[in-house]
């Protein structure tokens, strides 16, 4: 694999978890009533993921690429605006830490 299909690749697998984040936050936003989102924490390991048919296979996710897509999606939605606070974490999972609302 060259290193441009790669580098394509992983920024795909870090859109798809800021999609799989933006989904679940929406949710827990209309579930709990949360008016106005301002911050989410957030805190990302290595993330196992199934898709287009390929085996599952961990990822290393780029912070960088992630809150990118985050914000990119999120500017479409409720969360319009929403400052996303990232931390590295070892291990093989996800998970939103704290949201802020006004």
């Amino acid at each position: 694999m060259t290193r441009a299909l790669a580098a394509r690749f992983t920024n795909m697998h870090d859109f798809l978890l800021a999609k799989e984040i933006i989904r679940e936050l929406e949710k827990i936003v209309r579930e709990k009533g949360l008016n106005k989102p301002k911050k989410v924490s957030l805190e990302i390991g290595s993330v196992v993921l199934t898709h287009d048919g390929m085996p599952e296979h961990t990822e290393d996710i780029n912070l960088e690429n992630l809150e990118f897509g985050l914000e990119s999606i999120a500017k479409n939605t409720i969360l319009k605006g929403v400052k996303f606070d990232i931390k590295k974490i070892t291990g093989e999972n996800w998970k939103i830490t704290d949201i802020e609302v006004e």
